[in-house]
């Protein structure tokens, strides 16, 4: 199951209270892309028929269907990447299992509540 850390849970919150987005959900993607990497989104969102709806650390998160599989086990975490420099990343299993994370990249989408990376293989 997708995972949310207190940390990032707590960013979120704050994000949606500074945007209007009170009473929205926030709406998780990932897709896989050309090369085999998964590029993740996130955005607040209205909540669509179809919609799996998970509840974690006080907040309402949304997959659609198709993005399941690949966010199966993703953690959703905010961290220091460089001094002063905070982001949303999100950490695949195989990063959670020990193995090296590739580097970071990733994207948001629109309503995003803040920057946000990706760590793992490609």
């Amino acid at each position: 199951m997708f995972q949310v850390t207190p940390a990032a849970a707590q960013q979120i919150r704050a994000a949606a209270a500074q945007s209007d987005a009170a009473g929205l959900a926030l709406r998780v993607a990932a897709r896989q892309i050309a090369d085999g990497s998964i590029e993740y989104g996130m955005g607040f969102d209205t909540t669509h028929d179809g919609d799996v709806p998970l509840e974690l650390d006080g907040l309402t998160v949304v997959v659609a269907p198709p993005c399941q599989p690949l966010l199966e086990a993703t953690v959703l975490d905010w961290v220091e990447l460089e001094p002063g420099e905070f982001a949303f990343i999100f950490i695949p299993p195989a990063s959670l299992s020990g193995d090296p994370p590739a580097q970071t990249g990733g994207a948001c989408g629109s309503g995003g509540c803040g920057s946000c990376a990706s760590r793992g293989s490609h």
